[in-house]
């Protein structure tokens, strides 16, 4: 027994020592890695709060929306782009705004929200999106300048199309027919091997205008 009590205590002086030596890095750690857990799951709290804020939010566009009320719309939206810039509910929001602002005959409140979306929406597909609709609205709107600024960054596929066919609308509208032949003609090539319905329907539309303003030279 007694030479248990003595490989006891020569154990227990070991761990002493090595506790004295690692202690404080042992206790730093237990420390971080507690401290890391809980800010884990406040972080996902903080997270889950802000989505179900911005959620309500975007409910109460929509509810403007079907309403057709263009100020509450606005209203909201901007709210939930101000506090909740960084959640989809701000991309999606901004651009369901500006439509009812657009459908109000509102261009000026339109080009606001789009205007954020083509900067800072979240989504790289929304933000062309955004920029293909504010240069729809600023040239509704005869900023034909400023429309075609939002149309020169090239994009991919149907939507490059769409780019086109509108730069072409501008053109025309700024009485420069050679340039908008270029457009057009981009806007027919994009679509040359359509199979959608709808991508065919705007292959026809682009190559009507073409025709119309003397076919591609």
């Amino acid at each position: 027994m007694a030479a248990f009590d003595l490989e006891e205590q020569e154990q227990l002086s070991q761990i002493k020592g090595w506790w004295e030596e690692n202690g404080k890095l042992v206790t730093t750690l237990a420390v971080a890695a507690a401290l890391a857990s809980v800010g884990w799951q406040g972080w996902n709290w903080y997270r889950g709060k802000q989505g179900a804020e911005a959620s309500a939010l975007y409910t109460s566009v929509q509810q403007a929306a079907g309403e057709k009320n263009a100020q509450k719309a606005r209203e909201a939206a901007g709210l939930l782009i101000d506090k909740y810039s960084g959640t989809p509910y701000a991309d999606l929001a901004a651009l369901l705004s500006a439509k009812v602002q657009s459908d109000a005959g509102d261009l000026k409140n339109a080009r606001v929200p789009l205007a954020w979306a083509a900067e800072k929406a979240n989504d790289p597909a929304l933000r062309n999106i955004a920029r293909l609709r504010l240069a729809t609205v600023l040239f509704d709107d005869k900023a034909y300048d400023e429309a075609l600024a939002q149309l020169q960054a090239p994009t991919d596929g149907e939507l490059a199309a769409r780019f086109a066919d509108l730069k072409g609308d501008i053109l025309v509208a700024q009485g420069k027919q050679a340039e908008a032949r270029v457009a057009y003609k981009a806007a027919v090539d994009a679509l040359s091997t359509a199979v959608k319905a709808e991508s065919s329907t705007l292959r026809e539309i682009a190559q009507a205008k073409l025709d119309a303003i003397g076919g591609a030279q």
